[in-house]
């Protein structure tokens, strides 16, 4: 359906789940997602970052009903996925 803007993360910051999602989703992904997919449903797939992982995010992500894969469902350097 599209692309978003890149997100640039400021040199020497210190990506915690804090910066994460004040920076990544808020300032960057969400506004263009949001404008791509409209109605469609989407899922946000992350990595096993802490700042991914922490449950301040996943709490961050359910408050502003964005779909993603919870960490536990994942399977660590899987070949199928």
């Amino acid at each position: 359906m599209g692309k978003t803007r890149v997100v640039f993360i400021d040199p020497g910051a210190k990506v915690n789940s804090s910066y994460y999602c004040n920076i990544v989703p808020e300032k960057g992904l969400l506004p263009d997602i949001r404008a791509i997919c409209r109605h469609f449903r989407r899922t946000l797939q992350q990595d096993g970052a802490p700042a991914h992982t922490v449950q301040t995010t996943m709490d961050y992500l359910k408050k502003e009903h964005i779909n993603f894969i919870e960490p536990h469902i994942w399977r660590p350097n899987s070949p199928e996925y």
